[in-house]
């Protein structure tokens, strides 16, 4: 054959392909999360997410460092309190789960760690739903003021980052404005910006105790939409976002590059729960290479256009150099 272009050239040995490689993989792009939980000294597997813990304050510190050693900096917090009420009143309370754990952290690592806190109800309420309920219906603006409160209270406690998950409208221009009138204009927003109402967080909801009572259709996003993520992102930074993320990942790479395409700041993804289960039962079946399927999503959440990447899988894949 009398070919001029011959891509196979670049392909064919592990050097020429690490040289020609497009995208990479690292520690600084990973966010690692956590499930704080109320005690002193705990570390339990959470039985839908093998290998994922419910820690205490003091046992993420440890866990932390260990994750630092691997080169992950950076830390997300779900706060899961032992008392639940219909406004999540826990959630604000001074001293509370979160503040703790980020207070700790701080303490302990200063700015070599980034701490990041969700910012969402659903785990303080006993209803499970992101705001308050009220005749079956949730309250949007009752909702964002609490929310805001509830980012007031980790940026007192040093959080470097919040992230608000909950999707109600306004909430981002509403904590901006909050911890500006308290001065903590330093304080950066990650916002949940395109969060669906998928399939994919059952392990998270037995995570933190949080299935809601009927479904979240009615604040978060239509899967079948689209152009609303686009929408969505955008109001978000109007009000103040500094980092927009997109949740779950796998499912939504198209809107990955769809909202890539159309902002200037820095992308995020979320690699949920139910994403990491399968990946990891399909492995225990010996189904899959679990090292090769965790390295080809990863890359492909980062081809698709996330600058970071939350997932469950980062402290494993390092320490085993997967990636």
């Amino acid at each position: 054959m009398n070919l001029m272009d011959r891509p196979r050239r670049l392909r064919a040995t592990p050097a020429m392909r690490e040289l020609t490689a497009e995208t990479s993989v690292e520690a600084r792009h990973l966010i690692t999360p956590h499930f704080v939980v109320e005690g002193s000294g705990v570390r339990e597997e959470i039985g839908s997410m093998p290998g994922v813990f419910h820690v205490s304050a003091d046992t993420l510190v440890e866990e932390v460092r260990a994750d630092m050693d691997l080169g992950l900096k950076t830390h997300l917090m779900f706060g899961i309190p032992d008392h639940k009420d219909a406004v999540g009143s826990s959630a604000v309370a001074d001293g509370n789960v979160v503040m703790r754990a980020v207070s700790g952290l701080k303490e302990k690592f200063g700015d070599d760690v980034i701490t990041v806190t969700d910012v969402c109800l659903c785990a303080f309420t006993d209803h499970g739903h992101c705001g308050f309920v009220k005749d079956g219906r949730i309250l949007n603006d009752p909702s964002v003021e609490q929310l805001a409160k509830m980012a007031l209270s980790h940026a007192k406690a040093g959080v470097d980052i919040v992230s608000p998950s909950d999707m109600m409208d306004g909430r981002v221009g509403a904590i901006r404005e909050l911890l500006d009138e308290n001065d903590f204009t330093n304080t950066a927003i990650l916002a949940y910006s395109a969060k669906y109402a998928s399939a994919y967080y059952g392990p998270f909801r037995d995570a933190c105790d949080s299935a809601p009572q009927g479904d979240r259709k009615s604040y978060q996003m239509d899967v079948r939409n689209g152009r609303e993520a686009v929408y969505e992102t955008i109001l978000d930074l109007q009000e103040g976002a500094d980092m927009v993320m997109v949740k779950p990942a796998l499912a939504y790479l198209d809107i990955i590059r769809r909202v890539r395409d159309e902002v200037l700041c820095p992308v995020v993804c979320y690699n949920v729960s139910g994403e990491y289960s399968l990946v990891k039962n399909a492995a225990a079946a010996g189904l899959v290479d679990e090292a090769n399927m965790v390295r080809e999503n990863l890359l492909a959440m980062r081809r698709a256009g996330s600058d970071l990447v939350i997932t469950y899988h980062g402290r494993e894949a390092l320490a085993k150099g997967w990636i």
